[in-house]
């Protein structure tokens, strides 16, 4: 007799079921998929103990008719495909044939249906893979499913399930993934008779981002839409400076599928190129629609992961997409400007108090020209009159205006022989007096600049460049384009330094801390960048070459990567076993950091072997130039090189953020400021 036989359905179910219903969130996985291929509009899930207790799905689809509810617990029995061609056009989430005889051969399983609204359905009871009743019933159209006791048949499978809560946890990751790849579906989740989740079914995904993650978080989402002739994007995507500490907060929906996809993964943190700090994560809802030929579903038992025929094209919309709506924001972190509703509304203003100097004062905040060699606007400091509260017309008067006031005359606090009245001033007059004041003071520090006010080009030694080793022209970079419908920069006005590390600056809005190694870095990275792509212009042949040592084991790896040296305009030989010899390499490097940066070139290209290309190098060559570059934390400023650091921060490309991701500037409101001092009461 023959050692080889035909498994029992029964036994083949239970291994089918290793694969299928690996825990209660697989089951969940599995009955919500089939709810919503049933084209309902609401599902309710109920769930105890994390699910080991109970499971129950209760969904409005069109049902299973009467005479098929038994064959729909057999092996491979579906009615999504039919012939092997279907299986290169899946449109609907399961198809495979095997959740139901699966679940149903570890639980103890009840299942509803009916295909009518006349309250006809069939009831069908499955304790182990084995059908216990078959009965008529009352119920309305739909499905109802309910799953007891999962596992209660294979101990070893229910001895290593994790605490409730942790199995809770995974129901509660798919559900919220599942509504919100569906917004159009009304879904209630419960576990132990608390909701934990409901949406509307209104179709507004921006609602279920505010169900699932919270309001405030919905209102800091982008959204983003694209399409090609293949591919339709759309979904939200956060600013950057909302983060999460891992990937779990990136939801990709394909078709109405969630999946997990390395390719759309990392388009999406190349679309925040620089934007996001190391280690930190967008949140982003993405929901990808195409023809289901392009798409092979196919590859895995859960259905998790799936391949995309034309993965390049893929790529490429989502990773302009995200850019483009990025590149529309102004990423200072801080308050949330405040809005003109808001600003108009009435304010309580604290009364003006006026204070008598014998002689006007030089002070900090007065008006300052840039150096004449930066690109930025020359223009004098001077508040729109609906913000000024004192504009000093001679040393024994102050005007105040209160900042949400509607009338056009101004109402003035003057002195004269000794004795304070009060005036009335139209706007047209502050105007006047003001640009007065204004021109004044301008002339005084045009005056004093005098002397610093040489071209920034013929005069390295008053340049921040000069001052850091950088760089003295900035040049444009291809690293990080901005749309051309983004907010501009904002113009900033030198106020002083903060413990050496932080430039602090004032605008129209309000003030600006800028950590000047984070903005230096920016200003140097985008000069690399550019430098770095074109290397054969700018290298120097050296009289003594430098000297490379490595391990045998780098040494062979690194041979097979000469040609990415020189590329980069780096010439690098091989000199013995283990070293090798810079013959030449780029002459704009850090002066004094050229073989610590070669060497680290040399080890990010045998670390990342596999994956690495003259683009990747470029860039990371050009971060590295970029942080040993810059100036550091507790290094002394002067105004001019300050001056000279936010003029050519305001040419960066993208200014907001240093290559690291780290926030550049944050803000604070005069709103905010006026606020804090009870200065206005809302």
């Amino acid at each position: 007799m023959g050692k080889i036989k035909v498994l029992d359905e029964q036994l083949a179910n239970q291994i089918a079921a290793g694969e299928v219903v690996e825990r209660p969130a697989s089951v969940v996985k599995e009955l919500v998929e089939n709810a919503v291929d049933a084209g309902s509009t609401t599902i309710d899930i109920s769930i105890e103990e994390g699910g080991l207790t109970l499971i129950r799905v209760i969904d409005n689809g069109y049902g299973i008719e009467a005479s098929d509810i038994v064959t729909a617990f057999q092996r491979h029995a579906t009615s999504k495909i039919s012939t092997s061609s279907d299986l290169f056009r899946i449109a609907s989430l399961g198809f495979r044939g095997e959740a139901l005889p699966s679940i149903a051969a570890v639980s103890r399983l009840q299942c509803t249906s009916s295909d009518t609204s006349t309250g006809l359905a069939r009831r069908i009871v499955i304790e182990g893979g084995k059908v216990t009743i078959d009965e008529p019933a009352n119920a309305p159209q739909g499905t109802e499913m309910t799953v007891r006791d999962l596992f209660y048949n294979t101990p070893a499978r229910l001895k290593y399930m994790k605490a409730i809560q942790t199995e809770l946890g995974h129901i509660s990751d798919y559900v919220n993934r599942i509504a919100l790849a569906h917004p159009g579906i009304a879904f209630t989740f419960k576990h132990n008779g608390n909701v934990l989740l409901r949406t509307l079914g209104t179709g507004d995904r921006l609602q279920v981002i505010a169900a699932v993650y919270g309001s405030n978080t919905a209102k800091v989402m982008l959204p983003v839409e694209a399409e090609t002739s293949d591919y339709e994007l759309r979904g939200y995507i956060s600013k950057p400076e909302l983060t999460r500490a891992n990937r779990n907060g990136i939801t990709a929906i394909v078709n109405g599928r969630y999946i997990r996809s390395h390719t759309i993964n990392q388009s999406l943190l190349q679309a925040y190129h620089t934007l996001l700090p190391i280690n930190r994560y967008p949140l982003v809802i993405l929901e990808l629609g195409m023809h289901p030929s392009l798409l092979d579903v196919n590859v895995h038992p859960s259905k998790m992961e799936v391949r995309f025929s034309k993965e390049p094209e893929l790529r490429s919309i989502i990773e302009d997409a995200i850019k483009k709506v990025l590149g529309r924001q102004r990423h200072i972190p801080g308050p949330e400007s405040v809005t003109k509703t808001e600003r108009s509304k009435p304010l309580f203003v604290q009364d003006a108090i006026s204070f008598h100097r014998p002689e006007p004062a030089i002070d900090a905040f007065k008006p300052f020209q840039p150096n004449q060699g930066s690109k930025a606007a020359v223009s004098s400091y001077k508040p729109p009159v609906s913000e000024r509260e004192y504009v000093p017309r001679n040393a024994s008067e102050k005007l105040y205006a209160p900042p949400a006031s509607s009338e056009s005359n101004i109402t003035i606090v003057r002195e004269t022989n000794g004795a304070w009245e009060q005036a009335s001033v139209t706007e047209a007059e502050v105007e006047v007096e003001a640009s007065l004041v204004n021109e004044s003071q301008s002339n005084e520090h045009n005056t004093e600049q005098s002397a610093v006010s040489e071209d920034i080009s013929t005069s390295e030694a008053n340049s921040v460049a000069a001052y850091s080793g950088a760089p003295v022209a900035q040049l444009p970079s291809d690293a990080d384009v901005p749309d051309e419908d983004a907010p501009a920069f904002p113009e900033l006005y030198w106020i002083g330094q903060h413990h050496g590390t932080y430039i602090v600056a004032q605008s129209e809005d309000g003030l600006y801390l800028i950590d000047q190694h984070a903005a230096h870095e920016r200003i140097n990275y985008e000069y690399y960048y550019e430098k770095f792509g074109k290397p054969e212009a700018a290298s120097q042949q050296l009289l003594v070459p430098l000297t490379l040592e490595f391990t045998a084991g780098e040494a062979t790896q690194l041979r097979e990567l000469l040609p990415l040296f020189a590329q980069a305009g780096v010439e690098l030989e091989s000199f013995g076993s283990q070293t090798f010899l810079v013959r030449s390499y780029p002459e704009w490097m850090p002066q004094g950091e050229e073989q610590s940066l070669l060497e680290e070139m040399a080890e990010l290209l045998i670390s990342e072997r596999k994956s690495i290309n003259i683009a990747k190098l470029r860039e990371k060559a050009a971060i590295m130039c970029s942080c040993k570059a810059s100036i550091k934390a507790n290094d002394r400023m002067n105004r001019e090189e300050g001056e000279t650091l936010l003029a050519r921060l305001s040419n960066c490309k993208q200014p907001y953020t240093c290559p690291h991701g780290r926030p550049i500037i944050v803000h604070l409101s005069t709103y905010q400021l006026e606020k804090m001092f009870k200065r206005v009461m809302s």
